[in-house]
C-alpha cells in the first residue's frame, strides 16, 4: 500500500517513539508537563515542516505522508498526547501556505518548522459551538490595522503559544448575502497584554493544555490579515479536509496501541487455568476491533491520496474521521474490559487511551455533523437541522 519512501518516515518515526514509552506519557499525563524533550526531537528531525513547501523549510511531502508519521506517533502509546503537541505545526498553517502573500509566508513559516514559534488556534467560541458562522469575536479598523476583543475555547497550548490563528468577524453577519462572509483570518503575535488565558481542567491528555481565551484589545498590524478581508472562513475550510485525515489517523493509531495492549493482556491472563483470550467472549470483540480499525485506516488513505492529487474527498474525509473515530472508541473500550479491573489502574495504561479517545469522538466536528454532511451532500437529502 506505501512506498518504500513512506515506509522508511514510519521506521524513523517509529525510532524516535521508542525513546517515550508508556511511563513517559504517564507521567505526563499525571504531571500535566508539556512533552518539550519529544516536540524537539521532531523539530530537530525537520518533521514539523514535512507538508510544508520546500522553499520555507518544509519537506513538501503529502497529506499521506504526514498521515503516516502522525499515526506512527499515537500508535506508539503516545496517543493524542504525543500527537496534539505537534498536531498544529503540519497542517494548521494551511491557509498561509494556499492563500498568504510571499512575504507572509517567509516571515511566517519559517519560525514554525524550524520550532522556534509556537501557534494556537483561535476559532471555537462558548456561543457559537459547532455553527461557526455566528463567531462573535471582533475585529474592528484601527488605523494600519484592526483591534479585536472576544472570547474563544479550547485553545491548545494557549499556556506556550507565541502567535495564534484568529477567526474573527470583520463585518456583521447580518449586513451579508451569505452567513459564512464578513469573517476574517488573521496569524498575529499572542500577546498577553491584552489575552487572558485560562486552562481549562479536562478529561484526558492533560500534557497538551486546552484554554479559554478572552482577548481584550488586541492589536493586529494589517499585514498580519491573511486573503482578504470577509473571505476567512472559506480560508479556513480549505485546510479542514487535512485536519479531519490527520485526526482520523491518530484516532486509528491510539486504537491500534489499545488493541496491541488488549491482545499481549489476553495472551498473558489465565484464569480458570486458560489465557483469556480463548475465551470468545475476549477473543471475538477483539477481533472486531481489528476490522473496523482497519476499514477506517483504508478510508483514510483514500482520503489523503484524493487530497494530495487535488480531486474532492470532503466525503471521504469526513467519513474516514467518523469511522475512525467510532472504531478506535470501540477499541479502547475493549482495551479496559480486556483488562478487567486492571483496566481501571493507570500502570496498565489503557484507561488513559479510553480518555483520549474521546477526543476525536467529539472534535473537531461531532460524528452526527458529519452524518449530516453525509446525508446531505452526498446522498442529496434535505438539511436536517
Amino acid at each position: 500500500m506505501f512506498t518504500e519512501d513512506q515506509i522508511a518516515i514510519k521506521d524513523a518515526i517509529d525510532k524516535i517513539c521508542e525513546n517515550y514509552g508508556d511511563d513517559y506519557w504517564l507521567e505526563t499525563d499525571r504531571t500535566g508537563t508539556f512533552p518539550e524533550d519529544f516536540v524537539k526531537e521532531f523539530v530537530d528531525g525537520g518533521w514539523l515542516g514535512i507538508a510544508m513547501p520546500e522553499e520555507y523549510g518544509g519537506s513538501n511531502l503529502g497529506t499521506t505522508e504526514a498521515s503516516i508519521m502522525m499515526q506512527a506517533v499515537a500508535e506508539s502509546g503516545a496517543g493524542f498526547s504525543g500527537a496534539s503537541a505537534i498536531h498544529l505545526n503540519i497542517f494548521g498553517l494551511n491557509p498561509v501556505v494556499v492563500f498568504g502573500t510571499e512575504e507572509q509566508k517567509q516571515r511566517m513559516l519559517p519560525p514554525l518548522i524550524q520550532g522556534k514559534e509556537r501557534a494556537c488556534f483561535g476559532v471555537t467560541e462558548p456561543n457559537a459551538g459547532l455553527d461557526t458562522t455566528n463567531l462573535q469575536t471582533k475585529a474592528e479598523k484601527s488605523g494600519n490595522g484592526y483591534v479585536v476583543h472576544g472570547r474563544k475555547m479550547w485553545t491548545s497550548t494557549g499556556q506556550t503559544a507565541n502567535k495564534i490563528l484568529l477567526l474573527a468577524r470583520t463585518s456583521p453577519r447580518d449586513e451579508n448575502g451569505k452567513r459564512a462572509e464578513g469573517l476574517s483570518l488573521f496569524y498575529t503575535d499572542f500577546d498577553r497584554d491584552y489575552i487572558e488565558v485560562r486552562e481549562i481542567e479536562k478529561m484526558g491528555r492533560k500534557a497538551v493544555d486546552s484554554n479559554a481565551v478572552f482577548i481584550d484589545g488586541l492589536p493586529i498590524p494589517q499585514d498580519d490579515l491573511i486573503g482578504e478581508e470577509g473571505k476567512g472562513f472559506y480560508y479556513l475550510l480549505h485546510g479542514l479536509n487535512p485536519e479531519r485525515v490527520l485526526v482520523a489517523v491518530e484516532a486509528i493509531g491510539l486504537g491500534r496501541a489499545a488493541l496491541r495492549k488488549a491482545v499481549q493482556y489476553a495472551g498473558d491472563r489465565e484464569v480458570f487455568g486458560r489465557q483469556i483470550g480463548q475465551n470468545q467472549a475476549i477473543q471475538h470483540p477483539m477481533a472486531v476491533n481489528w476490522m473496523e480499525l482497519e476499514a477506517a485506516h483504508l478510508m483514510v488513505f483514500k482520503a489523503a491520496s484524493l487530497y494530495d492529487r487535488g480531486q474532492p474527498c470532503g466525503a471521504e474525509a469526513n467519513a474516514a474521521k467518523f469511522l475512525a473515530a467510532e472504531a478506535a472508541f470501540s477499541a479502547c473500550q475493549q482495551a479496559v474490559r480486556t483488562h478487567g479491573g486492571m483496566g481501571y489502574a493507570k500502570e496498565y495504561h489503557v484507561e488513559r487511551y479510553l480518555r483520549e479517545i474521546m477526543i476525536p469522538v467529539i472534535a473537531p466536528v461531532s460524528q452526527e455533523m458529519v452524518k449530516s454532511f453525509i446525508g446531505e451532500q452526498v446522498l442529496g437529502q434535505e438539511k436536517s437541522y
